[in-house]
């Protein structure tokens, strides 16, 4: 045996094989584990505009979309909704929604209907106090939880109020207005939720 020759082209050869099999394996095995830290198709979609349309949305309706896993309400307020809501500022905790509410809303959303379009409220349906979706409770009249009720969103869970803009009410525990959502309307009867008008162009 020990006069056996040594075929050094044949040891070459069989030790690159096997780096260049080891390094595929590697590869093999590395791709798969790199892909899985990108985000899913669904993960993506989840944070993606959402657009809706709002042809269908009668005055004095509310209809509920889901965006990146929230539920967002989008009112076609009436006029006799919006002309009560002066009525409401006194009641109210942040009626402008420029004090400790200004980031629950874009700036173009910093007035007294909280919206682009006065008729239009696309706001997150999610109380500030613990996150609980309040009840839409459009009716202007004497409620259990409010003798002097004009229409808005009431919580069951900790009886907060919020008025027909999502603005919330002195007394209860809800600390801000509720958030207003980034939105622009791409036209007369879509709005895009998650994208501002500035964005959209």
């Amino acid at each position: 045996m020990a006069n056996e020759v040594v075929d050094h082209g044949r040891r070459r050869f069989l030790t690159a094989t096997t780096a260049v099999v080891g390094g595929v394996g590697v590869v093999a095995a590395v791709v798969p584990f790199i892909k899985s830290w990108e985000p899913s198709a669904r993960a993506k979609s989840a944070g993606a505009p959402v657009t809706i349309d709002i042809s269908k949305v009668e005055a004095g309706q509310k209809v509920t979309y889901p965006w990146r896993g929230l539920p967002v309400f989008v009112v076609n307020r009436t006029k006799e909704q919006l002309d009560v809501l002066p009525s409401q500022d006194a009641r109210l905790v942040d009626a402008k929604s420029n004090g400790s509410s200004a980031e629950q809303q874009p700036a173009y959303a910093q007035n007294e209907t909280r919206s682009i379009k006065p008729e239009w409220l696309v706001m997150v349906a999610l109380c500030t106090h613990l996150g609980c979706v309040p009840d839409f409770v459009p009716v202007m009249k004497p409620e259990p939880f409010d003798p002097e009720w004009k229409g808005g969103f009431y919580c069951p869970c900790h009886k907060s109020r919020y008025d027909m803009s999502g603005r919330v009410y002195q007394g209860v525990p809800a600390p801000k207005n509720m958030l207003i959502p980034p939105y622009h309307f791409v036209d007369d009867t879509h709005i895009q939720i998650g994208v501002d008008p500035k964005e959209a162009g």
